[in-house]
């Protein structure tokens, strides 16, 4: 069983999934704020790969993508970032990266390095799986995960396409735009997390616009769990004191709990 695959196997236990930006604010806060975010209860992390054009990123995690490049993070840099991460906690770790990084460094190559140093899955939000064949070869011979994203608008077909490619988990983005905090939870996401149900028995978490325990909260009354990224790269950046990433940390474990 792969280490994603446990964390969704503990009985009455949500899952909570946490986004970093590798190299920011700076790679000291990367190597800190991941192993915190696993001691406050945090199941899964997500490292994400910067990329100059992240399309389904909002302002928050793009200015992040930007100064990480600036800061000189390559896929090289994510991946000797990992490696060290491994070393400090268990808990699963995926890379959260558009398609062209793996494509230009080579998805088997990049694949094979990704085994080496302790990755455990993949997120491409701009593959569709039409298209991920070859990247579905790479991850399955080197035991990564590959998640796919589903969003609300889509239809049955590519429901059930979707359900069967996707590995570890489901990412069901809760609304139709970019990532980023928001005020409340679109009013339909309790009936696109059922019709996905009727789909797929594998486990479903809901990312995008997640920003506080009780939205979390309310989410995982109906999916099996939570993502959150832009609230978190709000707090690291507010400054180089993790307290308050601590702090959020920690009361969102609780609500879940």
């Amino acid at each position: 069983m792969s280490r994603i695959a446990s964390v969704f196997e503990k009985q009455n236990h949500k899952a909570f999934i946490a986004y970093v930006t590798v190299g920011y604010p700076s790679m000291w806060a990367t190597l800190q704020a991941v192993p915190l975010l696993a001691e406050c209860g945090c199941d899964i992390i997500e490292l994400g790969i910067p990329f100059s054009d992240p399309l389904a990123d909002g302002t928050t995690i793009q200015k992040a993508s930007f100064d990480a490049l600036q800061n000189g993070v390559t896929p090289e840099t994510c991946l000797e970032v990992a490696q060290k991460l491994r070393l400090k906690t268990d808990v699963p770790l995926v890379f959260m990266s558009y398609y062209n990084p793996i494509f230009h460094y080579g998805v088997e190559k990049f694949c094979a390095q990704c085994e080496q140093v302790g990755v455990d899955g993949l997120i491409i939000p701009d593959l569709p799986p039409e298209e991920g064949t070859e990247l579905g070869e790479a991850t399955q011979k080197h035991g990564l995960d590959l998640v796919y994203l589903l969003a609300p608008t889509s239809t049955d077909e590519r429901t059930r396409l979707i359900a069967q490619k996707s590995s570890g988990f489901i990412y069901l983005v809760s609304v139709t735009g970019v990532t980023g905090a928001r005020a409340a939870l679109p009013q339909e996401l309790s009936s696109f997390v059922a019709r996905v149900k009727k789909a797929t028995d594998k486990p479903l978490c809901v990312g995008f616009g997640i920003s506080t325990p009780e939205q979390a909260k309310q989410v995982v009354g109906i999916a099996d769990g939570v993502i959150v990224g832009s609230r978190i790269i709000q707090l690291l950046e507010s400054g180089y004191s993790l307290d308050s990433l601590r702090k959020f940390a920690t009361e969102l474990r609780a609500a879940l709990d």
